[in-house]
């Protein structure tokens, strides 16, 4: 297996902890998936800040094990460069659906957690839109 792939399965493996609602519900062990400097454009537009989503994770959808649970559907990966990895999937929670696209980043310090989400945007997938709908390029 390469580094590539590993790296890219790291980070898909953080991704899917970080929808557990265990670790939604645990500021301790959410603040271990994220990057200290973490942000995130949420798909109502909201930009949330690393102290913001510690705080709000518990709260917000899919945090709590009796509720609706995020469901991914499609997750890819690719290195952008050593230590950075970008994904990208759609998600459905309670009837909504949502482009996702998330940085996670390698830690160097030796933190415990290899991998940390970096930036992470949600985009709303208008109701009815397949999601095989992609635009098109227009060839001229």
């Amino acid at each position: 297996m390469s580094q590539e792939t590993t790296d890219v399965d790291a980070a898909i493996a953080a991704e899917l902890r970080l929808m557990d609602p265990a670790v939604r519900s645990s500021p301790s062990l959410a603040q271990q998936l994220l990057d200290p400097e973490f942000v995130e454009v949420g798909s109502s537009g909201r930009r949330w800040t690393y102290a913001e989503m510690l705080d709000a994770l518990p709260d917000l959808d899919g945090g709590d094990a009796g509720g609706p649970r995020h469901e991914p559907s499609g997750m890819t990966g690719v290195v952008l460069a050593p230590g950075i990895v970008h994904l990208t999937y759609e998600s459905l929670i309670d009837g909504r659906r949502a482009r996702r696209s998330s940085l996670w980043r390698r830690q160097p310090d030796g933190t415990g957690t290899a991998w940390r989400m970096y930036y992470h945007q949600a985009t709303p997938v208008p109701a009815g839109e397949d999601s095989r709908d992609r635009p098109r390029a227009q060839s001229s």
